[in-house]
């Protein structure tokens, strides 16, 4: 998520080192956090509505019914950037509960403004670190799905160690996936979208939800941001992977 024209201007992805690091070995992250101020507007929001709006630290695990004040299906997405995107899908989905986790303190702001500015009851915000929230607040088989839209590609060879979606990230996905549970990644890098295609179809924990294809059409939850029109109109592709748990 740190190509020019991204919802962030941040990686806003999360750690897929999913195994515990070594004594005297740093883990392997997806993300960089560079220091990006906030606008007035999106500090005014983050001070005024958190209470509302944010998950503060912990390690508790989370409970839905008390987040959200009822019983409803529970999505998480993973590196909302600008947050445009989730809010969106939480405007459109009423009867549906989201949850945001990003490292980027901009987007926390602005995503919290729009939520604010549509009155939204069905969204709550966590700032951090996507995988360490997965595994110590996500309880076991209690999400209904997972989005990541467009994680950072780490497109250089070297730094494609980096990129989130790797096996042991997928099976911590899965373990809080519900049976019939959805992940869903969107991506405009082909070679990673290929990447992720081989990763996803042998994992014996999902089934393809795309009938003819290794990729599905872009649903209508998730909406199209200036980014990928722009990319659409000079030519680029964008690819919609999407599979429900076993």
């Amino acid at each position: 998520m740190t190509n020019p024209g991204r919802e962030s201007p941040t990686n806003s992805s999360a750690d897929d080192s999913i195994q515990q690091p070594q004594p005297h070995h740093r883990p392997v992250r997806s993300f960089v956090i560079r220091s990006a101020r906030m606008t007035r507007a999106q500090r005014r929001a983050f001070d005024l509505h958190w209470p509302e709006y944010g998950i503060d630290p912990g390690d508790s695990q989370l409970n839905y019914t008390e987040l959200f004040y009822r019983d409803a299906p529970t999505y998480l997405e993973i590196g909302f950037g600008m947050g445009q995107s989730l809010a969106a899908m939480a405007r459109m989905r009423p009867d549906d509960n989201f949850i945001g986790v990003d490292v980027c303190k901009p987007g926390v702001g602005s995503v919290i403004a729009a939520a604010k500015s549509a009155e939204l009851t069905n969204l709550r915000i966590i700032e951090g670190d996507a995988v360490e929230l997965l595994r110590q607040r996500i309880n076991s088989q209690s999400l209904s799905g997972v989005y990541i839209f467009f994680p950072d590609p780490w497109p250089k060879r070297r730094h494609q160690k980096r990129r989130l979606i790797q096996t042991p990230f997928v099976e911590l996905v899965c373990s809080r996936l519900q049976p019939g549970g959805v992940l869903h990644v969107a991506t405009d890098w082909q070679d990673y979208a290929e990447q992720i295609e081989r990763l996803l179809s042998g994992s014996e924990l999902l089934t393809n939800c795309a009938a003819d294809s290794p990729y599905s059409p872009r649903p209508d939850y998730r909406s199209l941001t200036k980014y990928e029109a722009r990319g659409q109109r000079l030519g680029h592709g964008v690819w919609d992977l999407i599979y429900r748990k076993n």
